[in-house]
């Protein structure tokens, strides 16, 4: 079922997404540790035609995606918002050379967020990505999770574009810090 989203969409988010990288062949997943991509990491680590790349910093993954595409192949980075800034000037060359380039970023410094410097990074990540010529796709409901990863993939990987999808931290939910 090449290029579609399985009927059971909006059931688990995680794997609507990976339903999505696995109908685009999608074979390269770069990503920093993050929680809110736990699920999805380990779905991709499981699946013999991906290769899992854990990075140090976020915007290795611009350039390791943009090398991969070069070499026929395609890839997805996935990371949170606090790791957008550490994209700016790499994603310089996606956009320069036409390089389809998809993100999928967890969001932080919304919804019931308690680290203060989550904030400010969380309500500059979608400007800071627009900036750079990327496409902002943003989903606050399970439900459109994968139909929004689809249009996004289809869009950067048809039109050579770069394709961020933004994900509420609403559908990941508040991290909490107890003290005891």
């Amino acid at each position: 079922m090449a290029n579609s989203v399985s009927p059971d969409i909006g059931v688990n988010w995680h794997q609507d997404i990976f339903d999505v990288l696995v109908a685009q062949d999608i074979s390269i997943v770069a990503h920093v540790p993050d929680a809110g991509h736990g699920p999805l990491i380990k779905m991709c680590e499981a699946n013999s035609n991906m290769h899992t790349v854990t990075l140090t910093t976020e915007q290795d993954g611009v350039g390791l995606l943009s090398g991969a595409w070069a070499g026929g192949r395609k890839g997805v980075l996935l990371m949170q918002s606090s790791g957008v800034g550490n994209t700016i000037n790499a994603l310089a060359l996606p956009n320069i050379c036409r390089i389809p380039f998809l993100t999928i970023v967890t969001m932080r410094g919304e919804w019931g967020e308690f680290i203060p410097w989550q904030v400010p990074m969380g309500q500059g990540t979608p400007k800071v990505l627009e900036a750079m010529g990327v496409r902002v796709f943003r989903v606050e409901k399970k439900e459109e999770v994968g139909l929004t990863v689809d249009a996004a993939a289809h869009l950067a990987i048809n039109t050579r574009q770069s394709a961020a999808v933004l994900v509420s931290q609403k559908l990941i939910g508040a991290k909490q810090f107890n003290q005891g």
